[in-house]
């Protein structure tokens, strides 16, 4: 299950999957700059916009010694 949007903040290194990618399932990996889900949860991922300016649904969070970070 994608993490919950309490587990999201601006400046976190995440993986996300952007719409084009959904199919595929290729990651995308970034900082998050803005929260676009409202919702505490969402079964595809909360939904960032990344400071390059890409938006998709998170799929993981990913700690600052570079491995992921999934609680829950």
């Amino acid at each position: 299950m994608p993490p919950a949007r309490s587990q999201i903040q601006p400046g976190l290194t995440v993986d996300l999957v952007q719409k084009q990618d959904q199919a595929s399932g290729r990651l995308t990996r970034g900082v998050v700059a803005a929260l676009l889900t409202r919702s505490p949860s969402h079964p595809h991922g909360i939904k960032v916009r990344l400071t390059s300016g890409q938006v998709g649904r998170v799929q993981a969070v990913i700690s600052p010694t570079g491995g992921e970070h999934n609680p829950g």
